[in-house]
């Protein structure tokens, strides 16, 4: 934590005479002790020239002039109390950027509790920009070891089951042409399904992973495969509408593309949806990006708060790294999902 914060001042805009200033920062209690003082002064000069009748008249004038002033400067004083509270209302919402505006009539020791909350929020925000900014490395380095190891798997490990299934199927062929009913037949027609479904889950590993499409053709083609892949795996009808997005920085992309992948999964295996639309809309740098079921909905906050599958976490996250925005509903008709990304 910063050292300015145990000596820390209100910051006062100088729009008035630094005479004024010396007067209005004295503490609660010197205000009222010197406003008493004073009033009970002018009350005693009242009194000595006044005649007897109307000193009694005099006291009362003077102890209502007391009262009331001292109501007012107590009342003034202890006004930015509200705007501490105000301020650590929405600091508790989530709104890091609230500050304790300075007041010209604050006691001075109220002002410096605002000055010191001031100095602790500026500590903390630029913490969180820093551990964001690290964040943000973390992710785009797995990304990018994601996107090597998904490149292995298509151009390595896939090309060699691929090579494996094209010798396994000629030599099936072969021999079902000389001895059809060779044992060996049977064992060949094994080994071929098995290679086929080991190349069929390496592909599927390797687009998991990174997809990429999302690199070679950009979002939209990357929603489109990520459609036809759920369909094909799950039977959910996936239906995308996207505009282009050759806008958006890869960053961007890629972020909305986990987005939809994490919503349109948990639709399908979670949820029992039977429709899924997905629906992008670009502006810009900035984007839309909103995903709807017809599934079984789900109690968010509970969800917020349990992170059994991490699915939300993992999601608000990734959205705030890239400065964007999610919003999740959900109902006993269905869950809409909305990822949203400033230009």
């Amino acid at each position: 934590m910063s050292s300015a914060a145990s000596n820390a001042s209100p910051v006062v805009s100088r729009a008035w005479p630094a005479w004024l200033d010396r007067v209005l920062r004295p503490t609660l209690l010197g205000k009222l002790v010197v406003a008493d003082l004073l009033i009970s002064a002018l009350a005693l000069l009242f009194v000595r020239g006044a005649a007897s009748e109307n000193a009694n008249i005099i006291m009362v004038a003077s102890l209502a002039l007391t009262v009331t002033l001292n109501a007012a400067l107590v009342y003034w004083a202890l006004l930015p109390l509200r705007a501490l509270e105000l301020t650590a209302r929405r600091v508790s919402r989530g709104d890091l950027e609230a500050r304790v505006p300075a007041t010209v009539t604050a006691d001075r020791n109220i002002a410096r509790v605002g000055a010191t909350l001031n100095t602790l929020l500026d500590d903390l925000t630029a913490d969180r920009r820093r551990m964001r900014a690290l964040a943000a490395q973390a992710v785009q380095a797995a990304d990018v070891e994601r996107a090597r190891i998904a490149r292995e798997l298509h151009d390595s490990t896939a090309q060699s089951l691929s090579a494996v299934e094209m010798l396994v199927s000629a030599a099936l062929r072969e021999r079902e042409a000389t001895a059809p009913h060779d044992p060996l037949v049977e064992r060949l027609r094994v080994t071929h399904r098995v290679v086929e479904e080991a190349l069929d889950e390496v592909r599927t590993l390797a687009h998991g992973i990174y997809p990429r499409v999302l690199d070679d053709l950009g979002l939209a083609p990357a929603l489109e495969w990520l459609a036809r892949r759920t369909r094909e795996l799950t039977g959910t009808d996936v239906r995308v509408d996207a505009d282009d997005a050759a806008a958006l920085t890869p960053t961007s992309a890629a972020v909305l593309y986990r987005v939809a992948q994490e919503a349109t999964g948990n639709a399908a295996r979670h949820a029992g949806a039977s429709r899924v639309d997905v629906a992008l809309r670009v502006a810009g740098a900035g984007a839309r990006l909103t995903i709807t079921d017809d599934g079984r909905g789900f109690d968010v906050a509970a969800a917020e708060r349990e992170r059994g599958g991490m699915g939300l976490f993992t999601m608000r996250e990734r959205m705030a790294l890239a400065e964007g925005t999610l919003d999740v509903r959900s109902t006993s008709d269905g869950t809409t999902v909305t990822a949203t990304l400033p230009a």
